[in-house]
């Protein structure tokens, strides 16, 4: 075992504190004025940890979070604050430092030989946006509404999250959040900064506005956007592939309209898509775009990650609109932390695709590790080689998923606590995955 000296011992994060070390976090507390100005049973560093464990363990309250930072510093003497002192100390460092070191460690943690991050030269990313349940507070409420639909005026306070995510890692290369009652596509500009040339940004049928698609056109980055089939897109020029170029406000866009069918042992089912794109390129087939258009669900997938795995469906703890926003930026950090460690497990094996790590495997791993508190300070060419891949790394490339298959099931809202039949009203109800054979047929759909 080997942690920082003194009051500092509990601030760790088990094998994650590599990813994000001890001098990461004290420069994101000295640049934000949150450094403390004097050595206390919780100082800053130690609290940012505890933020960040918080984040490991959803189902816990910070005082069950702090007895396992705690548990394997045996023969250490440490500190036992009450909950009114972890909850001082939490908002005694604020948002500030969780933010900045969100942005020291977004990204697309890839490397150029990664499997499935790029195409055709262009990193894969996709935008979209999740929803997130708050704690049902009066302070709480004046920053975040209830939702509406069938919940009525009895839901949960909801925020709004918004991240553009590479799909190859999942990792996240920028993200913002707010109240649900701002849309997604005006959330969207605060991405922008994100974007640049040598990216594909796929996204769906609600950001096909045009301002949008122009702002991120500026940026340099390549899109490939669904919209609706009865948008008018007059014809410019033919490709001779059944595309044609047409024009959404100043941006030149190739216009993919496709039908696909998805065929399983219980008959067959189509539906027509229409695809705009920047990449005008003929040599970029449409079939390819169209399939390409497929990774967009990378970004769901990682949101079932943040929602499912980590949060186990349960609200936020915070009680105040501040505390939401620490705690989100804490969400963040450390799914990234997760996933950078999953990408470094990958990272010198080009034949394993990301797709194959389980996420589960490395939270659980990273959870062990921090109860024993293992692995904290990387070892020295002086005493040890350095571990690249580390105890989590390993675990997750000893239980690989099995390749990818093609499956296909209902899209339904699947509501295991729930004494209600889910989505019965439409005929649809939950029922397992098929093996399912996909194929594509581009039509010529121009006037």
């Amino acid at each position: 075992m080997r942690v920082a000296a003194g009051r500092f011992a509990p601030g760790h994060l088990g094998e994650l504190t590599r990813i994000v070390p001890f001098e990461m976090v004290d420069a994101v507390l000295a640049e934000t004025g949150t450094l403390q100005r004097r050595v206390r049973d919780l100082p800053s560093r130690v609290v940012v940890y505890l933020l960040l464990a918080g984040a490991l363990f959803a189902e816990h309250g910070y005082g069950q979070v702090w007895a396992r930072m705690i548990a394997g510093l045996d023969g250490l003497v440490v500190a036992v604050p009450t909950p009114g002192a972890l909850a001082q100390a939490r908002r005694r460092i604020g948002v500030a430092p969780l933010r900045a070191l969100f942005d020291l460690l977004r990204g697309p943690a890839a490397g150029l030989a990664t499997k499935g991050v790029f195409w055709r030269g262009r990193l894969v990313t996709a935008i979209d946006g999740t929803i997130l349940g708050c704690a049902d507070t009066p302070a709480n409420l004046q920053v975040y509404q209830r939702g509406g639909g069938y919940q009525g005026g009895t839901g949960y306070p909801l925020a709004r999250v918004l991240a553009l995510v590479a799909c190859g890692t999942r990792t996240i290369i920028d993200a913002t959040f707010g109240t649900d009652r701002i849309g997604e596509t005006t959330y969207a500009h605060d991405l922008l900064g994100a974007l640049r040339r040598g990216m594909i940004v796929l996204a769906d049928r609600n950001f096909a506005a045009q301002a949008w698609l122009t702002a991120v056109a500026d940026t340099g980055a390549d899109l490939l956007v669904r919209v609706k089939i009865g948008r008018r897109l007059p014809v410019y020029r033919h490709l001779g592939d059944g595309t044609y170029v047409s024009r959404i406000g100043p941006v030149e866009v190739r216009v993919i309209t496709a039908t696909i069918t998805v065929t399983t042992d219980t008959g067959r089912r189509g539906e027509v898509y229409r695809l705009v794109t920047t990449i005008l390129d003929p040599a970029c087939p449409p079939r390819e775009l169209v399939t390409l258009y497929h990774e967009r669900w990378e970004i769901e997938t990682a949101y079932f990650e943040l929602k499912s795995t980590i949060l186990g469906g349960r609200v936020l703890r915070a009680r105040t609109p501040n505390g939401v926003d620490q705690e989100i930026y804490a969400l963040l950090v450390t799914y990234q932390a997760l996933r950078v460690a999953i990408s470094d497990a990958t990272l010198a094996r080009p034949d394993i695709d990301p797709d194959r790590a389980s996420f589960t495997v490395a939270l659980n791993a990273a959870r062990d590790q921090l109860v024993t508190a293992m692995s904290v300070i990387t070892a020295t060419a002086l005493d040890a080689a350095v571990d690249l891949v580390g105890t989590i790394g390993r675990q997750v490339l000893n239980e690989l998923m099995p390749a990818r298959r093609s499956r296909t099931n209902p899209r339904v809202v699947k509501r295991a606590i729930s004494v209600y039949a889910a989505n019965t009203a439409r005929g649809r109800a939950r029922a397992p995955s098929r093996r399912t054979t996909i194929t594509i047929d581009t039509i010529s759909a121009a006037p």
